[in-house]
């Protein structure tokens, strides 16, 4: 294991322990700790850090784990010999190779002293792993924050089976020269796509219509739409890693350097207002999950949408001061979802943001190679037995597939045969009457 510590840090702190004296921090009384739940990662209330990931292959034999940490998430504490605001992180990285069974590949400890800088809105650091050709691999990333004792952690899963892979490509800024860790771009953004690897004398472009559709209700057993194997477009330029490259329209855009090889790197054009909502039209497209056909296509052909938009959901709330609340959080949902499950297409299009705009962050996440589960709380349920009383906590779970996508590593599909009762319609009533839905609340609240 490598244990590098980063200068201005004082002392190596052991992991084991550290985390160990976290979690019984946390420890509320009389309930159970769950260290596989990492239900956090999808609550924006209770994870302060949100760190971006990139891997790249750089050589044969060493790949590049590239973090980025945003300023504002951070947290500069002046409680230090220096006196100067700095964030203090412990970042842990286990790989490991999942073509083998799961077998530990390499391990790594980082710790980061980082001192705040007047006008800089990131910080990033790149950690070599340890690879071999030919392998997939999932790397395991926990970091600690030392001054609030909290952690967060990743599964980012890539590999080395080829050299035309995205892993063998990354995006920067045309002007700034900054990785890029999003791979949808504003509108008139302008990146340079390089490849890692050497002996390439093009680039080509394949343009992809986006996918406007949204996944059916998870009691219904309908597939959900997947981009086209056949681009609609295809366009060849030579290659340079400094050739100022923009998206023009909205679509899926995928980088390769043969045209016929399907593998490669893809940029996203998901609109102009992407990922929040700005315009009523905008507003008006997630409200598919709650609005009847009848009403979406009324909403979209109003020549007043903003005023039509607002009398849908007072219809909803009864007044405005409740329709105001109810905009906030459906719409915080959809921020959210785009954040957090965007693949090929916008993140509330996808069936993982389909259940957390309805439902809500869940109570629990459970993750591994080939998915999460997610679960709601049910109305707890409390028994007696010779004076004694227990309490049953119980679960509605969804289980969500990663499913192999040239286009992005975010794809997951909704298992629905794993789940048969789903209180959708429930949930869905419960929004139309002006309530936000929760599985664990009394009808009436």
């Amino acid at each position: 294991m490598r244990k590098i510590i980063i200068p201005g840090s004082v002392y190596m702190l052991q992991v084991a322990v550290v985390f160990s004296l976290f979690l019984n921090s946390c420890k509320p009384a009389q309930q159970t700790y769950d260290s596989k739940d990492l239900s956090y990662i999808y609550n924006p209330a209770k994870n302060p850090l949100n760190p971006r990931y990139n891997i790249r292959n750089r050589y044969d034999d060493s790949s590049i784990l590239s973090l980025k940490f945003f300023a504002n998430d951070l947290f500069f504490s002046e409680a230090n010999p220096e006196g100067v605001p700095t964030a203090v992180l412990l970042v842990t990285v286990k790989l490991f190779n999942i073509s083998q069974g799961r077998t530990v590949a390499d391990t790594a400890v980082y710790n980061l002293n980082i001192v705040r800088e007047k006008g800089r809105m990131e910080y990033l650091f790149n950690i070599p792993l340890k690879v071999e050709k030919g392998i997939d691999y999932l790397a395991e990333i926990k970091i600690l924050d030392r001054v609030r004792m909290q952690v967060v952690q990743s599964f980012v899963t890539f590999n080395t089976l080829s050299v035309f892979t995205r892993y063998n490509f990354y995006a920067r800024g045309h002007f700034e020269k900054n990785e890029l860790f999003n791979p949808v771009l504003r509108v008139n953004e302008y990146v340079n796509v390089v490849y890692l690897k050497s002996g390439v004398d093009s680039l080509y472009i394949s343009y992809f219509k986006p996918i406007k559709d949204f996944p059916d209700p998870p009691s219904m057993m309908l597939p959900e739409s997947t981009p086209s194997s056949k681009p609609d477009q295809i366009v060849a330029i030579p290659y340079s890693d400094t050739i100022p490259i923009m998206l023009p329209r909205e679509g899926i855009y995928h980088f390769s350097v043969r045209r016929e090889i399907k593998e490669g790197f893809t940029l996203f054009n998901l609109g102009a207002t992407f990922p929040s909502m700005t315009t009523p039209e905008a507003m008006i497209e997630p409200l598919a999950y709650l609005a009847t056909r009848d009403e979406l296509e009324e909403l979209r052909a109003s020549q007043k949408q903003k005023i039509s938009l607002d009398e849908f959901w007072i219809k909803r709330a009864g007044n405005i001061e409740k329709a105001r609340e109810l905009i906030k959080i459906y719409y915080s949902r959809v921020l959210y979802a785009n954040y957090y499950f965007t693949s090929f297409k916008e993140g509330w299009r996808t069936e993982r943001g389909m259940i957390y705009i309805i439902y809500g962050p869940p109570d629990k996440v459970y993750k591994t190679n080939e998915g999460e589960n997610w679960g709601y709380s049910k109305p707890v349920i409390q028994s007696s037995w010779g004076g004694k009383y227990t309490v049953k906590e119980d679960y509605l779970f969804f289980t969500f597939k990663k499913r192999d996508n040239r286009f992005s590593d975010n794809d997951f599909y909704l298992s629905r045969s794993e789940t048969i009762v789903t209180f959708w319609d429930q949930a869905i009533q419960s929004w139309r009457k002006g309530i936000v839905y929760r599985l664990d609340n009394p009808e009436d609240i």
